[in-house]
């Protein structure tokens, strides 16, 4: 269980695209193909596609499943602790805050370009 440095973005820009690197992950499809889809499904809702209405619409689309983080410890389960308890499986989770953050934990490695392992998740998107 171990941060993976991961970058999908094309021309391996640092930028603001958590979302599109996370979901591009998630579904293992392109940086390119993700970005285009999820900006064509916010714009059909009228909302930018960072909106967690916007990528959480994609991410149900393609089969996935939304789940609130439990509330026994809301401020000390990281995503460290999540991909530790969370061995198998394709999570994408949404870290509330200013600016938020959205990270992928794929079979116990949470795939990221920076460790975000100590940041606090509030909800995840899961597929069975």
């Amino acid at each position: 269980m171990a941060f993976v440095y991961t970058n999908p973005n094309p021309i391996s820009n640092i930028t603001g695209d958590c979302v599109i690197r996370a979901c591009s992950i998630a579904t293992r499809r392109s940086w390119d193909a993700t970005y285009e889809d999820i900006a064509a499904l916010g714009q059909k809702m009228g909302l930018m596609p960072d909106k967690g209405a916007v990528w959480g619409a994609y991410l149900r689309q393609r089969g996935f499943y939304r789940e609130i983080i439990p509330n026994s410890c809301p401020d000390c389960y990281t995503i460290k602790k999540f991909a530790i308890d969370h061995p198998q499986g394709t999570y994408v989770l949404a870290i509330d805050g200013n600016p938020g953050h959205v990270v992928t934990v794929v079979n116990g490695d949470y795939l990221d370009i920076w460790d975000s392992g100590d940041e606090i998740p509030t909800y995840y998107y899961y597929k069975i």
